[in-house]
């Protein structure tokens, strides 16, 4: 068995990809796994993988999957799980890249500490311009309980930290059915499966390791790019309340969930001049049919704790008349 298995998602992104292999080159091992996934890419990035692969193979165990038609991250990451082999598992997205060095520091934390799953800090790229940024959990080095860490519902928490690469995962929890994300999620796949992570597994732990790089603002990705791809956030967090709901602690950990739903409805709103006008039509319109979906008492809770303006433009919104065709299709 492998000792790390890293899955490694690639679609069309072949100005950055040559970055992600030189730094898996740089971290490589005989007792490590890429698995080097593309996802239906239409430039030459996949010519690229198989002639990384074949270097990479001399130092470490490679495996390149090959996706025909792009399915998106969260099935090209399944994907990689599916097929991967080690004791622990992390993830690195094709545009990214990690510091030399890292994967065995990662590892040999992950091994001292001995809990299910460990979240680091890292590095997010704008440009020239690099800024740290860390896990929002206070202890480090010290194993935890990961449900208490969910909490409290007014302040950002461990689950608003959702990056699947900021971190390393013990094989128990992907044979437990607990690292594989929604299928079919192009955006937000993070967000349902932190939470699930966080309810579910038994202990983890925080350390100040730096060595993932996070490249924002790249042209081609999601949070830059203004299409319905981006409203996947919607069916997202409605899994999370729904899970969330039927959780043994549903009463307090519900609140939290809908607070952050709700923050992050306000934020898509605010940036909604990025999109055509369809688009943010329907962007609206699913948001507030998202609201109205929510459980009323734990809403007006939570909207009752929020500053002034946000909750009275989430009032509004759930307010607002329905519009034949504008709903969830």
């Amino acid at each position: 068995m492998p000792k790390l298995s890293v899955i490694v998602p690639f679609r069309d992104v072949r100005p950055y990809a040559p970055d992600a292999l030189r730094s898996l080159r740089a971290n490589a091992r005989p007792d490590f796994e890429f698995v080097l996934v593309d996802d239906g890419s239409e430039d030459d990035t996949p010519d690229l993988v198989e002639r990384a692969a074949e270097e990479l193979s001399r130092l470490a165990r490679v495996r390149v999957l090959r996706r025909e038609r792009p399915g998106g991250i969260a099935t090209a990451r399944n994907a990689g799980l599916d097929a991967a082999e080690g004791e622990y598992l992390t993830f690195l997205d094709g545009d990214d890249w990690y510091a030399p060095g890292y994967l065995p520091r990662l590892v040999a934390a992950a091994e001292g500490l001995g809990c299910d799953f460990l979240r680091t800090d890292h590095v997010r790229v704008t440009g020239r311009v690099r800024t740290v940024r860390r896990v929002p959990v206070g202890l480090r080095d010290e194993v935890l309980d990961p449900r208490e860490a969910i909490l409290p519902a007014d302040r950002t928490t461990a689950v608003d930290y959702p990056q699947a690469w900021a971190g390393a995962y013990h094989r128990r929890l992907l044979e437990r059915g607990l690292l594989h994300f929604p299928d079919g999620l192009r955006t937000a796949e993070d967000r349902p499966w932190i939470w699930r992570l966080h309810r579910e597994a038994e202990s983890f732990a925080v350390v100040g390791l730096l060595g993932v790089f996070y490249r924002k603002g790249v042209a081609s990705s999601l949070t830059r790019v203004g299409d319905e791809r981006q409203l996947d956030f919607v069916p997202a967090f409605d899994r999370v309340v729904a899970q969330t709901a039927e959780d043994r602690d549903a009463d307090r950990l519900l609140p939290k969930a809908v607070r952050t739903y709700c923050a992050v409805i306000d934020r898509h709103l605010a940036e909604r001049d990025k999109f055509e006008p369809a688009v943010a039509a329907r962007l609206r319109a699913l948001c507030a049919d998202a609201l109205r979906r929510l459980p009323r008492d734990v809403l007006d809770e939570v909207l009752d704790s929020m500053d002034a303006g946000r909750a009275g433009r989430l009032r509004r919104l759930r307010r607002a008349p329905l519009r034949a065709g504008r709903g969830v299709a």
